[in-house]
């Protein structure tokens, strides 16, 4: 009997830091995390291609820092009735600090499916990176490959982006505008 005393509250432990490690939205922090614990999450219903490298292939050196550093084409489906705006977000989740973002463009009109190399459509916003500036293409250090995400945003109403936005504070307000999502990835390996 007091055996099974001790147990009960050490069972009762355990399942409260399981269940607290499962409610805390995965992995590594940053804006996945975000989107994750505040429920707001599109679903991916887009798709994103680019004439420059398949989903899951080698970005060329052409659009990454040991090149020209120019942002790669792009394209993607149609957005669902009722998008207002598009948003563009670039990121590495390899980074050695974490997550780290390479471009942050909003509005981007919503009848657009398409942006071409080097682009920014005019009025559309182009939000601080991690460096502080526009695009930077991929640049990671030397060692293993690193997957950049080129995500899509379809969004019903203004993120409220100025250029001047914390990227982190930028992607929270671009996902918790969004209806729907879509995403390709690149690699790069220095």
């Amino acid at each position: 009997m007091t055996i099974r005393r001790l147990h009960l509250p050490l069972l009762a432990g355990a399942l409260a830091l399981l269940a607290a490690c499962s409610s805390s939205g995965g992995s590594g922090g940053g804006a996945a995390t975000t989107a994750a614990s505040s429920g707001q999450a599109p679903k991916s219903t887009m798709t994103v291609t680019s004439a420059a490298f398949a989903d899951g292939a080698a970005i060329p050196v052409r659009y990454t820092c040991k090149g020209d550093n120019l942002s790669p084409p792009l394209k993607w489906s149609a957005p669902p009735a009722g998008t207002t705006q598009l948003a563009l977000v670039v990121d590495d989740p390899d980074a050695p600090g974490g997550t780290f973002v390479h471009w942050v463009l909003t509005g981007i009109p919503a009848g657009q499916t398409e942006l071409a190399s080097n682009a920014v459509p005019q009025g559309a916003v182009e939000g601080r990176n991690g460096a502080g500036s526009g695009y930077t293409g991929p640049c990671p250090p030397s060692g293993p490959v690193h997957h950049y995400r080129f995500t899509i945003y379809a969004l019903n109403r203004s993120p409220g982006v100025q250029a001047d936005t914390d990227p982190r504070q930028a992607i929270a307000a671009i996902q918790a505008a969004a209806t729907a999502q879509g995403r390709l990835v690149g690699t790069f390996q220095t």
